[in-house]
Parts: C-alpha cells; structure tokens; sequence
C-alpha cells in the first residue's frame, strides 16, 4: 500500500491489530478452557471474532470515507455512512442471536470484545518500543 511512492503510516499497526485481535482471543479462550469453563470458551471465541469483524469494518469503511471512492459513493446516498452505521446494528443482531441461541454467558461475549482494545494497546506499545525507520 503506497500513497505517492512511499508507504501509508500506520499500516503495519492496523494488521497487527487484527492479528493480535484473534491472538488475545485465542488466549482468552485458552485459559478458560483450562479452567474448564467451556460455555466461556464460546463466548470469549465468538466475541473476539466479532471484535476482529468490527475492527475490519471500520477499517475498510474509514478508508473508502478517506479515498476518491467516498465522493462516487456519497453522491449515491451515502452509501459508506449507512454502512458504517449499519455495523451496529449487525453487531447487536449477533450478539442477541449469540447470547439467546447459542446459550453462553454475556460476560464471556464482553470479554472476547475487549480482545480489540487489548489488541489495539498492544500493538501501539509495540510500535513505540520498536519503530520502523
């Protein structure tokens, strides 16, 4: 990914934040599963890939809102907003169906969710302490 020749700041944070969005959920989930708490294995699984899904989401629809395509879209009813916007309400959709259907405890969706933040500062302090040049 270039812009003019040289490289986008902050590419490498954002697809470390996606991996290590699923690695903190990985993680997570390990540990529950080692406390043999299988119903929070789910939970904690599901919700972190519900982080990892909003997390690219948001990062495609931030970049289509900062590229040329955002005026060719918005000129077609904003299309990008409405998507940006309609994530919530997808996200919400999934974590009804997740905690009504499939039966895990709310706590452990919450806790899979917060693998994003702790991806997010996890991946900032990386690149604090080892910076490209």
């Amino acid at each position: 990914m270039t812009e003019g020749g040289s490289p986008i700041i902050g590419t490498r944070v954002l697809r470390n934040i996606g991996n290590l969005t699923l690695a903190v959920g990985a993680l997570a989930g390990g540990l529950a599963l080692v406390l043999h708490r299988v119903d929070w294995v789910k939970g904690i699984a599901l919700g972190a890939a519900l982080a990892w899904l909003n997390f690219r989401w948001i990062k495609r629809g931030v970049g289509a809102v900062l590229s040329s395509r955002a005026e060719r879209e918005s000129k077609r009813g904003g299309g990008v907003v409405l998507l940006l916007v309609f994530r919530y309400l997808l996200l919400g959709g999934a974590i009804y169906v997740i905690f009504h259907y499939i039966h895990v405890p709310l706590p452990s969706i919450a806790i899979g969710l917060c693998a994003l933040g702790a991806a997010t500062i996890a991946a900032s302090l990386w690149e604090i302490l080892s910076p490209t040049e």
